[in-house]
């Protein structure tokens, strides 16, 4: 545990600024002369406890801070950005106001899941509009193709032309499907979830609507309900199965097992016999749009949203979700879900 060390007060005006700055939970320092008189919990665990006294450009060692920090004149209407404080991936806003005596206050704000979130905003942008915009630009140049009266006048082309213009068009369709029902699970993020579900019912549903010769099911009889949407986790489920029969191997056993954890938790698992993922790509597998091999994806007609929705929809369930693969073999995904009543999985 941090022992506080705080810099001689000589007045009871710097006790009353030490213990307000003491109980802000982002890093606030006091510079008088250009040395930190003043220093909270957060700003001494961020800088270290040794900036206490010492010259100010020494705990914020940063060029565009340099002139505020020690004297110069104060930044107008804006903040400071400094990159690298902390860590090399960490981004601060710094906020320099003065006080009485000459004395500055230093408050800095960590952006870094801000700047995170907006990263993952415009990626997500872009890559939704390639997406769209890659079976749109075929769609458009075949119609372009058949408007020529030499071409559309062949019925062999203008059938060839004619499939593939329907199969972009549903690629397109599911993206857009995705996207919305993307957008719909994280808008309902928070709210509760009443209705009490029998998955082993709604896995044999689901298995019955893929209608993939294959499957192989081991569903437990005495596995706690959950509680839960039942569209969404219908959904989880055929995004699971789906990919399973998709990317194993023709003919291959897709295993599918309900069964009850002896942490009270309601497992759920999906194996198939596929070439497996590299251990690279697996903790960006639940990313949007993220895919091991992308060229494979497409040709099975994958958006690049399946997981991303299934880890949103776990997530929603206050469950866990668990990817375990190995080259050659194949992949297990598997979904721990609380049982109705009880709100998270117990440890």
């Amino acid at each position: 545990m941090e022992t506080s060390v705080l810099y001689p007060i000589e007045s009871a005006g710097s006790l009353t600024a030490e213990v307000v700055i003491e109980g802000i939970v982002e890093p606030v320092l006091i510079v008088a002369e250009g040395r930190v008189t003043h220093a909270n919990a957060a700003a001494r665990k961020l800088l270290g406890g040794y900036i206490l006294g010492e010259d100010v450009r020494l705990a914020i060692r940063h060029p565009a801070a340099a002139e505020a920090l020690t004297g110069g004149a104060l930044p107008q209407d804006r903040p400071i950005d400094l990159v690298g404080l902390g860590a090399l991936d960490q981004h601060w806003e710094m906020h320099v106001a003065q006080a009485a005596g000459g004395q500055r206050i230093v408050h800095l704000i960590d952006r870094t899941g801000q700047d995170a979130a907006e990263r993952m905003r415009v990626d997500f942008v872009a890559n939704a509009s390639h997406e769209l915009r890659t079976p749109l630009a075929s769609i458009l140049g075949y119609i372009e193709t058949l408007s020529d009266e030499n071409a559309g006048a062949d019925a062999d082309l203008r059938g060839r032309f004619l499939k593939i213009m329907f199969d972009e068009s549903r690629r397109m369709q599911r993206l857009v499907e995705d996207l919305i029902s993307l957008s719909r699970i994280e808008a309902e993020k928070y709210r509760p979830l009443h209705d009490e579900i029998d998955l082993g019912a709604l896995i044999t549903e689901v298995c019955s609507e893929l209608r993939g010769n294959s499957l192989a099911l081991d569903l437990a009889t005495d596995v706690a309900h959950v509680s839960g949407d039942r569209a969404q986790l219908s959904q989880m489920l055929h995004n699971l199965i789906g990919n399973a029969i998709k990317y194993g191997h023709a003919g291959a056993p897709v295993a599918v097992r309900l069964w009850h954890d002896p942490s009270g938790a309601v497992g759920i698992s999906v194996s198939d016999e596929g070439e497996g993922i590299a251990p690279e790509h697996i903790p960006r597998l639940t990313e949007r749009f993220y895919r091991a091999d992308a060229g494979r994806s497409r040709a099975a007609g994958g958006t690049g949203l399946g997981l991303a929705i299934v880890k949103h929809i776990v997530e929603r369930h206050r469950g866990r979700l668990d990817i375990a693969s190995t080259l050659g073999k194949g992949t297990t995904i598997t979904v721990m879900l609380p049982p109705y009543g009880a709100d998270v999985i117990k440890r």
